[in-house]
């Protein structure tokens, strides 16, 4: 092509030459064997397709390992005729030219032992399938029928799952080659290329759907050809991470990791509060079989493939699908004693032989199951699919039958039972699951542990199924949050409520008993074989005035929201406020709490306040400061409480975002009114303020001062710069090292602009233990 010039060398290196173009020509190095000489077609066909040609009898031929078309100004046309090319000798034509790249073989590295699946926490799945987490980055290797020419080749990643697999949906996913790998989205990147093969590096986002890929790979070599594809006999396996802090399923607790995700084996309690039995349980989510039998299961429910990157939507389909009521799911419940025709309940202690028979009969449920039977399977499913999960045991769980959060008990005007309307129990132990999970579906707060549970009791939007329910919310009394809240608030924190019927017919209270459900909610403690007592997660202390809270703000959510007397008046207001921009990272923490009075009586309240340390997703990591505030206001009044959080409290707590709740609850005496606000706010990190030096001219160089103040009085460690300006500099790290408590650090970037117009130069600041600081510039760069 006039213009172009096609080089051929024998090294990586290819140079960019000046002057006038030469006629196109093809400069080619070959060592031949004196011993024997190969012909130029054998060489030629060798050369289209070496997996299929090999080499024999020891020749050997040292071609290019590179071939790069190098652009040439364009010479000035020429009058009279064109200079005659020199023909090709022997029919090499164009050798390299003319050979379309395509994929000889894909290698996913799926070793167990291998880079991919160590990095991915996977390597303990039996099989040797690709087995990888989601938002993280993997490896490839494809051997190609020619050296790759990053110039002129084009070259694409296809995955694909589901039966009709849909760009639209993250179901059809097209990934393209790229120079620089991004987090959160899906590109590949050569790494290694060592002739014919190259080693790929594979970026796929924190929200990419789960489950089993097919893979294709497709090659084009320049403009207007037709592209070759090349399908892997191999498929991915994509999983949820919990690793990722991106992934809504992150678990920031290594020892938390081990035991909710890794850990294999476990106990599941049982009996009653005062007599705790233990049974050891084989979840098996490694075992041979399992991870084809979960995605069975997820294959077989009504679930589009495209919900599966949620894991809300997941687990709320698992829910389901391990009972068999509605969906032929993996088990049948019995109660009835008779388990003829299946196993009896209590004779299963593991997942592996329920899973592996559901999978190998194509579906059809397996007999029989209660509850502890369905939480284990539960378990192993969620692990197995990278959701950290447990089994939970609740002591004296109330089944509500009529969503009135409140477990009823009728008699008639003799005092004798009414059978046909106690159909609300309390069983002495139910188990289903807690899992982890950001709800962004959610208020900020509601992330973390969620119930969820297989055990068919109640149908939710017209299916078996229960959760997931943020236990934060159920603690709260927050019923009115999705899903299934209040059926497990009344599993764990309900009211016995007696009533009697009157000669009228209508229903009076005549008894109520506030401490008859939910105790002793119990799982495996993380590390070791001892039982963790988790009722605190649940529900407030029985009896404070917290749980009462709850209680009743839950009650009004259910079908009798007069059980509890309504507020005489609500004529209280709980505000917080914070000055200008709010408290700043270093300094102690400054809100106002404001309370007014809207009557002309006196009120009074006891406030509790609870600040707790919030991750970007809204999952609260743990509470750091708790008090009570009495509160006395005269008619009319409207005081202002400072609340303060000084900095030793938080400095070791935070994580990225630096985000805190404060959780305010109380309730006025005089009136019953419940008193409740929720607050999030940040603590604000300092910026970094960059100063342009000199005039901002293409081709000029000029500088900027970037100054960092540390706002925390002890040392941040290992503090690197990211710095770029598009049209003034390329992005590039500037190591900083340690920068002691309260010292300034000040750097001077020199760089010549290329671009004119309106630029901004922007800098960030690297370090684990201060996140969220950053700069910007601007500056308007003038013509040469």
């Amino acid at each position: 092509m006039p213009g172009e010039r096609l080089t051929v060398r024998t090294t990586s290196e290819i140079g960019r030459f000046p002057g006038a173009a030469p006629p196109t020509r093809v400069e080619l190095s070959i060592q031949k064997d004196e011993k024997k000489e190969e012909g130029g077609c054998r060489r030629w066909f060798r050369k289209i397709c070496p997996c299929c040609c090999k080499r024999q009898n020891g020749t050997s031929y040292d071609v290019t390992d590179k071939v790069e078309l190098t652009k040439l100004p364009t010479p000035a046309p020429v009058v009279g005729p064109e200079p005659i090319k020199p023909k090709p000798e022997n029919g090499e034509t164009k050798e390299m030219e003319e050979v379309k790249l395509s994929v000889c073989s894909v290698e996913l590295l799926s070793s167990k032992t291998g880079q991919n699946r160590m990095e991915h926490h996977t390597d303990l799945y039996d099989g040797d399938e690709l087995i990888i987490r989601r938002g993280q980055a993997f490896q490839v290797e494809m051997e190609l029928n020619r050296p790759f020419n990053n110039d002129t080749d084009k070259l694409h990643l296809e995955l694909k799952t589901g039966p009709l697999p849909m760009v639209s949906k993250g179901t059809h996913v097209i990934i393209p080659l790229v120079e620089h790998l991004e987090d959160e989205r899906w590109e590949a990147k050569i790494t290694e290329q060592s002739g014919n093969k190259i080693k790929m590096s594979v970026n796929s986002p924190a929200n990419a759907v789960v489950g089993l890929y097919g893979i294709t790979v497709t090659t084009r070599s320049g403009k207007g050809e037709t592209a070759a594809t090349h399908n892997s006999n191999k498929n991915i396996i994509m999983l949820f991470n919990p690793w990722c802090e991106e992934d809504t399923v992150f678990l920031d607790d290594e020892e938390h990791l081990k035991e909710y995700v890794l850990n294999d084996t476990g106990r599941i309690y049982y009996g009653t509060e005062k007599q705790i039995g233990a049974r050891t349980w084989n979840f098996g989510q490694f075992t041979e079989g399992i991870l084809d039998a979960c995605l069975f299961i997820l294959e077989k429910s009504d679930m589009p493939p495209s919900g599966r990157g949620d894991p809300v939507n997941v687990v709320r389909v698992i829910s389901a699908m391990i009972n068999a009521q509605d969906d032929y799911g993996v088990l049948v419940g019995n109660w009835s004693g008779d388990y003829t025709g299946g196993v009896s309940p209590a004779a299963w202690s593991s997942s592996v032989e329920i899973l592996r028979k559901y999978h190998s009969s194509n579906g059809t449920p397996v007999s029989y199951g209660q509850c502890w039977v369905f939480s284990g399977v539960t378990t192993t499913v969620l692990r197995c699919l990278g959701i950290p999960a447990r089994s939970v045991t609740n002591f004296q769980s109330a089944h509500d039958t009529d969503v009135s959060l409140t477990n009823d008990v009728y008699f008639d005007e003799n005092m004798e039972p009414i059978d046909h309307l106690n159909s609300d129990s309390v069983w002495n132990f139910h188990v289903w699951n807690d899992c982890w999970m950001a709800r962004p579906d959610l208020p900020p707060g509601n992330g973390g542990w969620q119930a969820v549970d297989s055990t068919p009791q109640e149908t939710s939007q017209g299916t078996f199924r229960c959760g997931p329910a943020s236990i934060n919310a159920i603690r709260s009394g927050q019923v009115f949050l999705k899903h299934d809240a209040p059926f497990v608030f009344a599993e764990v924190n309900s009211d016995k409520i007696y009533w009697q019927r009157n000669l009228d017919g209508t229903f009076s209270q005549i008894h109520s008993e506030k401490k008859a459900v939910g105790h002793c909610l119990s799982t495996k403690a993380a590390g070791s074989e001892e039982r963790e007592d988790i009722t605190h997660l649940y529900k407030h202390e029985e009896g404070s005035e917290e749980e009462r809270i709850a209680v009743e703000t839950a009650s009004r959510y259910g079908s009798k929201p007069e059980v509890y007397s309504a507020p005489m008046a609500e004529d209280v207001r709980v505000d917080v406020k914070m000055d200008g921009e709010g408290p700043k990272m270093g300094c102690d923490a400054q809100l106002s709490i404001v309370v007014k009075n809207m009557s002309s009586q006196a009120r009074q309240a006891t406030l509790h306040s609870q600040v707790a340390v919030m991750y970007y997703t809204g999952v609260l990591k743990n509470a750091i400061k708790k008090d009570k505030i009495p509160v006395d206001l005269l008619p009319n009044e409207e005081k202002t409480i400072e609340w303060v959080l000084p900095f030793q409290e938080y400095q070791n707590q935070l994580v990225d975002q630096a985000a805190l709740m404060l959780t305010l609850s109380g309730r006025v005496i005089e009136t019953q009114q419940v008193l409740a606000n929720q607050t999030t706010f940040r603590l604000r990190t300092p910026d970094l303020t960059i100063t342009p030096v000199g005039e901002a001219v293409v081709g000029k160089e000029m500088a900027a001062k970037i100054n960092f103040t540390n706002p925390l009085p002890h040392t941040l460690k290992g503090v690197v710069f990211r710095v770029e300006g598009l049209g003034l500099q390329k992005g590039h790290e500037v190591i900083v090292g340690d920068v002691g408590g309260h010292s300034t650090v000040t750097l001077t970037e020199h760089f010549i602009p290329t671009h004119p117009g309106p630029r901004k130069l922007v800098a960030s600041l690297d370090c684990k233990q201060l996140s969220q600081v950053h700069g910007v510039a601007n500056i308007v760069v003038l013509e040469k």
